[in-house]
């Protein structure tokens, strides 16, 4: 049986800078640590850039509300299905080479962007993006699991997940940019080109902890402080179908399938909402989607901080990241009043509130993940639980598609906002309720 919750690293300091034997522990996990934000933060840049973009190309090839929907939805659709292949080929292969092919499929396709001639040409490279950037989270929580002890992982995950923030807060700056500077079709090539630039720095930086020469045997040590011996012994791969037979999995599935719609929306959306409702003018640097997508930097470390924080205290590690995940849910809470904002700055701090909590319910959702599976099976689960979440975000444009364009029709598109914004502040409640009730008496794994 596997441990799912050690209260104590055996033979370790809580400190990271503690040495057992004589000597001075490295601290590469942080090098690691920055290339995977690095790589989340193009990965959003590189799936933003079309709601950026979406006034001028929707003018370009007469877009209406549901088309744009659609592109959004077959982007999800190919988004769950490149969970599916990665989250099982990364375990198979490794980390190194399973986000390395990922990497370069979408670098690729982000600037076929530019090649395309009409809606279904965008549906078809968007859907291409998609499956190769579903890669990136299960190639970066498994190499978190394999570089960071437990009480160290919401944050490490809260740091590099803090990349689809910075994201999205660098796009509406570039992007607009670019536009007026070159045009759209330049926007794709220049932005797709990042990934091979890091991919680079990937291939010279990276190895697992064991076999890489610049970790010392301190900081190996410290890393597997917490590292159950069978897990760490056992290499074997897990099929899906005893994965999905027991909780621990669906714990992540529920926690990604009712949340990840919303963050979709915050992404493909909001630009367009404060567009419509304020005027924003999206073809110069929006400050205001800025700082919006600002605050969801602070989200995501301070969320994985503050449970990290709250097991370096003697809090059980589920305990600390449940808390957590419900402290998240009651700050999601305002955005049911953004439609009643008086002005775009009002707007601006609830929705940057919402976006806020969703990375801090991000960072240990996936966390968590780490903490209850497998090393071996980490990325497999990952796989599972982003499938699942992105069949939700694959439907949710639809709804909300539909919904925007039946109201924008009647001459109200506001009512449909407003109904939006309720659906998004009561998920993570609803959320948070079912995995409290599958975690109430969890058992560690046996596999």
């Amino acid at each position: 049986m596997l441990q799912t919750q050690p209260e104590k690293p055996t033979g370790l300091n809580e400190d990271s800078n503690f040495t057992e034997d004589k000597g001075k522990i490295t601290n590469y996990r942080w090098v690691i640590c920055a290339l995977l934000f690095f790589a989340t933060t193009i990965n959003y840049i590189d799936r933003q850039v079309i709601g950026l973009l979406k006034p001028t190309l929707e003018v370009q090839f007469n877009w209406s509300e549901v088309d744009y929907g659609n592109i959004v939805m077959i982007f999800a659709g190919c988004y769950a299905l490149g969970y599916v292949i990665f989250g099982n080929f990364i375990d198979k292969i490794g980390t190194k080479m399973g986000y390395s092919i990922s990497v370069v499929v979408w670098s690729i396709a982000a600037i076929l962007h530019a090649a395309v001639k009409s809606t279904f040409g965008f549906g078809v490279v968007r859907g291409l993006l998609g499956l190769a950037e579903a890669g990136n989270f299960p190639a970066a929580v498994k190499a978190v699991a394999e570089w960071f002890p437990k009480k160290e992982r919401a944050l490490a995950t809260g740091i590099f997940n803090s990349g689809t923030s910075i994201g999205a807060v660098a796009a509406p700056l570039l992007v607009p940019w670019l536009l007026s500077a070159y045009g759209w079709q330049e926007a794709f090539i220049i932005t797709g080109a990042i990934g091979f630039i890091w991919l680079v720095f990937w291939w010279l930086l990276y190895e697992i902890p064991s076999r890489h020469k610049k970790v010392s045997p301190q900081e190996l040590a410290y890393i597997n402080s917490d590292v159950d011996p069978a897990d760490a012994q056992n290499t074997g791969k897990i099929k899906w179908s005893r994965l999905l037979g027991i909780k621990q999995t669906w714990v992540f599935i529920v926690g990604k399938v009712l949340t990840d719609p919303i963050w979709w929306f915050f992404l493909f959306w909001l630009p367009s909402y404060f567009a419509t409702t304020f005027n924003l003018d999206l073809s110069k640097p929006s400050i205001h989607l800025a700082i919006v997508y600002s605050a969801t930097t602070l989200g995501s470390i301070g969320g994985g901080y503050l449970s990290s924080f709250l097991i370096k205290r003697g809090w059980p590690i589920l305990k600390a990241r449940k808390t957590t995940l419900l402290i998240v849910a009651f700050a999601v809470l305002p955005i049911m009043l953004a439609q009643q904002a008086p002005n775009i700055w009002v707007a601006v701090g609830i929705i940057s509130l919402a976006a806020a909590a969703h990375q801090a319910w991000s960072a240990n959702i996936f966390t968590i993940v780490s903490d209850i599976i497998p090393r071996r099976a980490v990325s497999s689960v990952v796989g599972i639980g982003g499938m699942a979440g992105s069949i939700g975000s694959t439907l949710f444009p639809l709804l909300v598609g539909s919904l925007l364009e039946y109201y924008k029709t009647a001459g109200n598109i506001g009512a449909g906002y407003n109904i939006l914004f309720i659906i998004c502040g009561c998920a993570y409640f609803l959320a948070w309720f079912i995995i409290q009730l599958l975690t109430a008496r969890m058992k560690p794994v046996e596999l």
